[in-house]
């Protein structure tokens, strides 16, 4: 049988590659920073990964990491309700439940996880799910997963949120879901009139901080924060694997039965090895750094703003962003692949991304900013796409 399904197969990646969205995986042999070495020796800055704080080769949290890894092992070779839970997990809960403003928290795997094992659990047939067209793969998953009825609203477009809200009013529970910030576009959903909209409603409100968290609000303390909503949403998933450190896990806070009944009843939680102690001590850690202060947040925000000041200026087509993600608009697919790998030659490390990651015809490069990077490093990054952009004819 399989010699058929492997013609099959090899058919299917011939098409992928001839239409230009084949992803090869670039190799790098250095931890991650603003300045990495590919496998081939070349130093690059990077402007492509989730490492908003540039926390992800901190050395206060691979100490931390190393020094429970001594008290606490490697692994715990076990799911939470059996012997997988530690001190350490309970107390990082305890910590992601105070530094959000939530009253629980769940330890997951991965954010992935966490959006994938949050609707089933909580909602039935009886029930709706409203969802934000942009959210998340993860969330899309999880949704398919619930029997829940689905409906959807635009992107961060209320007046369709009402609409759908209004329909679903038929239903026994509502629940509105959106990512915080949409991660190729660096819009912050307008959480304050999602919150308005849910209480006119009777709904619940759910966010994904994934991208917000460590980002967005004056201590990076995610949207609510931002929009002074603190306490006010029923569900926030979010990930230690972008500006929390880089590493792996993901967790869910919230309301406290909603987190009771999770560990019951999730079944990425309920079947899955609980995170390694290592990364729970480098999670907190993280936390106690950022309770101390703001340095890292402040320092980000000024290089986004310096950096989208300066390519607009240049006359690039960048979308208005509240983040740290700044989407370069180039619309065909071709050139945004040509266009990154131009750059990278230039010593500047981004992807371009095009259709099914992003619609038809809205290819951009993403650019993602870093507490880690310096003036020097966006200045030769500018300097870049300033030189590329005219050579390629995308600016004048």
């Amino acid at each position: 049988m399989y010699k058929d399904y492997q013609k099959h197969l090899q058919s299917e990646i011939k098409d992928i590659r001839e239409a230009g969205l084949y992803k090869d995986e670039r190799i790098i042999a250095s931890p991650q920073g603003a300045c990495i070495k590919l496998i081939n020796g070349k130093e690059v800055l990077n402007f492509c990964a989730n490492n908003y704080l540039g926390l992800a080769n901190n050395p206060q949290l691979i100490a931390a990491a190393k020094e429970a890894m001594d008290t606490h092992g490697y692994g715990m070779a076990s799911v939470r309700f059996i012997c997988g839970t530690s001190d350490i997990h309970k107390e990082l809960e305890k910590k992601i439940a105070e530094f959000f403003g939530t009253e629980d928290t769940i330890l997951y795997a991965a954010c992935f996880d966490a959006n994938g094992g949050v609707f089933e659990p909580l909602l039935g047939e009886q029930d709706a799910i409203i969802s934000d067209a942009l959210n998340h793969a993860s969330i899309i998953d999880g949704v398919r997963l619930c029997k829940a009825q689905r409906y959807r609203y635009a992107n961060a477009d209320m007046a369709d949120l009402e609409k759908q809200l209004q329909a679903a009013q038929a239903n026994r529970f509502r629940l509105v879901v959106t990512d915080g910030v949409f991660s190729m576009d660096g819009n912050v959903a307008p959480v304050d009139k999602i919150i308005e909209l849910a209480n006119k409603y009777n709904a619940m409100v759910m966010v994904d901080e994934s991208h917000s968290a460590g980002v967005v609000g004056r201590t990076g303390r995610g949207v609510t924060e931002l929009y002074n909503k603190r306490g006010q949403v029923e569900i926030l998933t979010g990930t230690l694997g972008k500006a929390f450190g880089g590493a792996i896990g993901g967790f869910t806070t919230g309301k406290k039965e909603i987190i009771e009944m999770l560990r019951q009843r999730s079944r990425p939680y309920l079947f899955s090895n609980s995170l390694p102690p290592m990364v729970a001590a480098a999670g907190l850690k993280m936390i106690e750094m950022m309770s101390a202060t703001n340095e890292l947040q402040d320092k980000l925000h000024a290089n986004t703003q310096y950096f989208m000041e300066k390519m607009t200026k240049i006359g690039f087509d960048i979308k208005p962003t509240q983040s740290a993600i700044c989407a370069v608009m180039l619309y065909d697919a071709k050139l945004s692949q040509d266009f990154a790998a131009k750059l990278q030659d230039e010593g500047i490390y981004v992807t371009g991304f095009y259709y099914p990651v992003v619609p038809k015809g809205a290819a951009r490069i993403r650019v993602q900013l870093s507490a880690a990077h310096e003036i020097k490093h966006l200045d030769k990054a500018i300097a870049a796409f300033e030189k590329i952009g005219k050579e390629l004819g995308v600016i004048k």
